[in-house]
This record gives C-alpha cells, sequence and structure tokens, in this order.
C-alpha cells in the first residue's frame, strides 16, 4: 500500500457558475479552444459526450512535457486516469471538481486523492498548479465571451 495524499484548491470563478459543469461534462472537447496553452486535445474514446462512463483521451501540456491521459466522467464530475504519464507513478488517482457557494462568492473546487508508492515520488503540486491555471483561463475565456 502507497502513501495516501490529498490535495485541494479553491478558485474564485467570475464567469457563471454552471459553465464549469457544461463545459467538463457536455463540452469538454471545447477545453483545448478556451486554454490550448494547457490542453491541446480531447478525443472521444467509447460513449458519448455528457453521459456517465464515457472514456476521454485528453492531450495536455504539464511541466513543459506533452502528456495524455484518458478521464471518466461522473455527474459531480469525477475523472479517473486509466492509462497515461500519471498512472505509472502513482496509484488510484482521482480528481473531482464540485462548486460551493460561499454568500456571493462561487468557488470551484478541485481534490485530487492518490497514492505514492513511496517518499521519493513527489506529491502532485505542480498538476494542481496546472488544474488552477487552466480553470482560470476557462473563467477568463468565458468572462471575455459576455
Amino acid at each position: 500500500m502507497g502513501l495516501k495524499s490529498v490535495l485541494c484548491a479553491k478558485i474564485e470563478m467570475k464567469a457563471n457558475k454552471n459553465v464549469f459543469h457544461d463545459v467538463f461534462t457536455n463540452k469538454p472537447h471545447h477545453v483545448f479552444t478556451m486554454c490550448p496553452l494547457h490542453v491541446q486535445g480531447c478525443q472521444l474514446l467509447e460513449g458519448t459526450f455528457g453521459t456517465v462512463g464515457s472514456k476521454i483521451c485528453w492531450t495536455y501540456t504539464l511541466e513543459g512535457k506533452r502528456r495524455s491521459t484518458i478521464d471518466h466522467v461522473k455527474k459531480v464530475l469525477t475523472l479517473k486516469e486509466f492509462e497515461g504519464d500519471l498512472v505509472n507513478k502513482y496509484d488510484n488517482l482521482k480528481i473531482t471538481l464540485h462548486i460551493e457557494t460561499k454568500g456571493e462568492i462561487d468557488l470551484l473546487c478541485w481534490t485530487m486523492e492518490y497514492e505514492r508508492p513511496n517518499e521519493n515520488v513527489p506529491e502532485l503540486i505542480n498538476l494542481l498548479g496546472f488544474i488552477v491555471d487552466m480553470t482560470k483561463a476557462i473563467d477568463d475565456h468565458h468572462v471575455k465571451v459576455k
């Protein structure tokens, strides 16, 4: 059994909170047009966009390297990696997206859960930073569109 880790980030949104749910659930293939520096492609491998259990292959750049991953999308928007670069180092990677409202402020909340095989394998802080930057780029895109 590995070392269990949980990383979280909460980002205040300027755009409508429903935008993120809609984009990641129904239109993940639009993400790379909103933040092309982060995500370069999204390919549907199985199922239909917007349905639970669909398999999607993302092509993205992290730490200056082009990478690829396959995600499983659920209603509370949970992404699970089945194949790709991160699975070779980390076990049971699960990324969850949900929205919290505090008063008049909507916060986009990302939670990453995973296991490291030993202490020599680094925490996924760079991946969390990537996700935060990607979220801000998508939010900025939607604010500009309005």
